[in-house]
């Protein structure tokens, strides 16, 4: 019952990155007539509003106090982390974001094991680390890039992967609750969207009802609140209440690789030799993060092994 869980949620989480790894085109398309705040407060609003029709039952917490948690989720997942990989972009090559973002897994394990304290640590998971930012950075740079250090925006990357690893571990905390995945979910949207609004009021905001109102607009603004927010975001909290941080985050490794295969298939894009390479290395690093630490013995044979050795003593 339990491994059928546990393929459950690894299939949960290939299915948000497969969605979340094609969000780029969309965002590349509402990006002729929205700003990127615009963007993400519509797609948010938007995911709010399918979340509420599924399941409109409030959410009854057990203990205010776990508020501050959910509070600190839509701070950090929703609005931190989409409001800093945007800017960082506008100061840096996408390229360089890319991989800086990919760090996030590693984040996530080193914050598991001192906040957790449940997911061990294990070689298989950094060998496969060092095999998926080499494999990373081949399918970014892909030959045609250069790259090239910018604080600002770099250390703006390295700190969306910071705070994607903090929700991550947030999360976690929020499924330990036993509460309704989608009231979960829905919730820290609630959150996300308070804290937004100062970037609203501060940041270049445009709704036009021309441009909101153009099929291949809302198609798109659609695709990214219900299909990459809403959706999306249950099942990957539901993977990281099943798998747990560690193990859901290294999903995120397959971005870049499904970022190529649809640029090759929807914008006509060329696979090289040198991405082609990157998403094998890739896919290795992600089965050994993914890979179990071998025990020499179960429980049961080092006990009698250890009993056999004092007898005989």
């Amino acid at each position: 019952m339990k491994e059928n869980k546990n393929l459950q949620g690894h299939l949960m989480a290939i299915i948000t990155i497969l969605i979340w790894g094609t969000t780029f085109i969309s965002t590349k398309i509402l990006l002729r007539d929205f700003t990127p705040v615009t963007i993400l407060f519509i797609r948010f609003i938007i995911g709010y509003i399918a979340l509420f029709l599924f399941y409109p039952r409030a959410l009854k917490l057990n203990d205010k106090k776990q508020e501050i948690i959910f509070a600190l989720a839509g701070l950090c997942g929703v609005t931190l982390y989409f409001l800093l990989e945007n800017i960082a972009l506008t100061y840096s090559f996408a390229s360089n974001i890319g991989v800086i973002i990919s760090v996030a897994p590693f984040f996530t394990y080193l914050f598991a094991n001192k906040l957790l304290r449940k997911e061990g640590l294990q070689k298989s998971f950094f060998i496969g680390f060092l095999l998926a930012m080499i494999g990373i950075a081949f399918i970014s740079f892909n030959g045609s890039s250069v790259f090239k250090l910018n604080p600002m925006g770099d250390f703006l990357g390295i700190l969306a992967a910071l705070v994607w690893a903090v929700y991550s571990i947030l999360t976690k905390k929020l499924g330990e609750y036993g509460y309704n995945i989608v009231q979960t979910t829905r919730r820290i949207f609630f959150y996300g969207l308070v804290f937004m609004i100062p970037a609203v009021i501060l940041l270049p905001f445009n709704i036009e009802v021309g441009t909101l109102i153009k099929p291949i607009n809302l198609l798109n603004l659609f695709y990214l609140g219900f299909g990459a927010s809403a959706i999306c975001f249950v099942s990957w909290n539901w993977s990281i209440k099943v798998l747990g941080a560690v193990k859901t985050s290294v999903y995120i490794y397959l971005v870049p690789v499904i970022t190529v295969i649809t640029s090759a298939f929807i914008l006509k894009e060329q696979i090289t030799w040198l991405s082609a390479l990157g998403t094998l290395l890739t896919l290795m690093g992600l089965i050994l993060s993914e890979r179990k630490q071998k025990k020499p013995k179960d429980e049961t044979n080092l006990i009698l092994f250890k009993q056999s050795k004092n007898s005989v003593s």
